[in-house]
């Protein structure tokens, strides 16, 4: 699994089973953190051609084979049913029918002579839906327990059923605005949120960020970097102010938007980087009153990448990991394209 927010690759060795309900441990997990090279390929990947993202794809494969092989190795591993790669998402405009994630599926099965399952977002933006998010099916399957499951990555996205529907959207872009002006001051991100919680509110800048349509629209809905180029870097670049009180005005703006969605009591599990952004998940209690969990580090890390190892679990059981109530698509299906080794 690679985020928006590109802090790394996470790998996991999982373990499913299933009596009843489904049951998983996370048995071994690590990030790899991207080299420069890489970092500023996929940053600029956005702006590539066909040709040149059709080469990256084949690359980034190679890649991101290699370090599932160092993965296997280092921890031993001698029992693996499958791969499954949600690879690095470089475009994502559902509302024109295209999305991608780099990291060639046949490339992976080949050099690791593995079974690998990869491209679960294209079926369901052919059927109509916004290929995303994916992961409510796991949030439903694996995490009944919470009323809420939010993930704090490049962007925020919340799941939880409403009538024992399931029903997910992106809330917000967090890290990869975050991180953007965090760069501008020479660090890669913002530490605790140490440098927000120094600045001051804009408020102007505020009201204009909660006044933008997207939140207005109804599920459902999701994001892409397109979105942060176009829309948000250029209004909050508007405003000549300090990075300290970007980084403030824009942390109350998302806890803002992320409360404005938790209506109903019950707990709320927060997973992903953005939990270790301690002023951002203080910000987040002060507009709601609900329990906030905070689960162990394991799982804080690595549930994106334990669900897309569920997603490729369900594909290969042929039952369905992807959720028409959750991406607007036209029909409940089973998303994801199996590669064999040819070798």
């Amino acid at each position: 699994m690679s985020g928006t927010s590109l802090d790394g690759v996470d790998l996991v060795y999982a373990k499913f089973e299933y009596s009843n309900q489904y049951s998983f441990q996370i048995i071994h997990g690590t990030t790899i953190a991207y080299p420069e090279k890489w970092l500023q390929l996929l940053k600029n990947a956005f702006y590539f051609n066909k040709k040149q993202l059709q080469e990256l794809d084949v690359d980034y494969g190679n890649y991101l084979a290699d370090l599932i092989l160092n993965f296997i190795k280092q921890n031993d591993i001698k029992e693996i049913d499958f791969i499954a790669s949600h690879g690095h998402t470089i475009h994502h405009k559902p509302e024109e029918g295209y999305t991608l994630q780099i990291g060639n599926g046949k490339t992976i099965a080949n050099k690791t002579s593995i079974k690998t399952i990869c491209d679960f977002r294209s079926q369901d933006v052919a059927f109509g839906g916004q290929g995303a998010p994916l992961v409510p099916i796991g949030d439903k399957l694996l995490f009944s327990k919470y009323k809420y499951c939010l993930n704090l990555g490049g962007f925020a996205n919340i799941s939880f059923d409403v009538n024992d529907t399931r029903i997910a959207f992106d809330i917000g872009a967090v890290n990869t605005v975050l991180n953007h002006y965090a760069t501008k001051l020479g660090v890669p991100y913002d530490d605790n949120g140490t440098i927000a919680k120094s600045g001051s509110l804009i408020s102007d800048l505020l009201n204009e960020l909660n006044a933008l349509d997207f939140y207005k629209t109804a599920y459902p809905k999701s994001l892409g970097f397109e979105y942060v180029d176009a829309v948000l870097i250029p209004l909050i670049d508007k405003y000549d102010a300090s990075e300290k009180d970007i980084l403030h005005t824009y942390v109350a703006h998302i806890a803002f938007q992320i409360a404005a969605q938790i209506t109903n009591a019950g707990s709320v599990l927060i997973t992903g980087g953005g939990v270790f952004n301690s002023y951002l998940i203080s910000r987040i209690k002060f507009y709601t009153k609900n329990e906030i969990v905070i689960p162990d580090k394991n799982t804080i890390d690595f549930k994106e990448a334990l669900i897309f190892a569920f997603l490729g679990l369900r594909k290969l059981e042929n039952k369905i990991n992807c959720l028409k109530s959750v991406t607007g698509a036209s029909k409940n299906h089973s998303s994801g394209v199996v590669f064999l080794s040819e070798f």
